[in-house]
């Protein structure tokens, strides 16, 4: 099992944009369709912006319509956690990386994928690492 990545308030803030900050530290939203990976159909792994774990492969991306990047699944069911969110009058579950707590979006129940899953996921949580053409 990965150990916890844990940062103070200011380490956080010292490692990322303000924009990354608020969306995974404070639970966050980027505006639908503003974010750099919505409309991203490059090929690679998508990790976590705070702490670099794989989250998402792209293979398993697909446009949902929605603004935001969309996920079938997870890249490995352990690297994301699953949490009930109440905030805004909603009942959703929100995402969180395993290993650094930070908030990357929502799981919904209706995607395409063989479980019927939408990891609903905020751009600015994620890193692209591109997969290099061989």
């Amino acid at each position: 099992m990965r150990q916890k990545i844990i940062k103070s308030d200011s380490e956080w803030r010292n490692l990322l944009t303000p924009q990354q900050y608020h969306v995974t530290r404070e639970k966050g939203t980027e505006p639908a369709f503003t974010g750099k990976y919505w409309d991203c159909h490059d090929p690679g792994v998508f990790l976590c912006v705070c702490c670099g774990l794989p989250l998402f492969d792209s293979t398993r991306k697909f446009d949902s319509g929605c603004g935001w990047p969309s996920f079938t699944a997870p890249q490995e069911a352990s690297h994301v956690v699953e949490s009930a969110d109440l905030t805004h009058g909603m009942q959703r579950i929100e995402v969180l990386c395993s290993s650094c707590d930070a908030h990357l979006g929502h799981v919904f129940p209706d995607g395409p994928g063989p479980d019927g899953l939408r990891y609903c996921i905020n751009s600015a949580s994620l890193k692209l690492e591109k997969k290099q053409p061989v």
